[in-house]
């Protein structure tokens, strides 16, 4: 082998161990983002999660406050859904005999 040959071999391995380097480097950047990633559904899910019940409590809320109103279209509102939501038991209690 030259001494061109031998130089262009050490010039190669050099260049395949910077790019097996950088790949580990990715590698580990790769593993760290899909962790990230992991947390933040996480997160995200936990938050759905809580905006869910705190809409429902909201709801509640605003459909107890209605009672209390003295506003004659706001006592109807809730006294139609207070109707639907019976209604909607109902089904359900005929579905579970049926």
């Amino acid at each position: 082998m030259t001494e061109k040959d031998e130089k262009l071999l050490a010039e190669f391995e050099i260049r395949m161990r910077q790019l097996m380097y950088l790949c580990d480097k990715l590698r580990e950047e790769n593993a760290l983002l899909k962790k990230n990633i992991q947390q933040k559904d996480t997160s995200i899910n936990s938050l759905s999660s809580e905006l869910e019940m705190l809409r429902t409590k909201y709801d509640n809320l605003k459909f107890v406050k209605s009672f209390s109103s003295e506003d004659k279209k706001d006592v109807d509102q809730a006294k139609l859904r207070l109707s639907k939501l019976v209604r909607e038991v109902d089904k359900c209690i005929a579905m579970l005999k049926g």
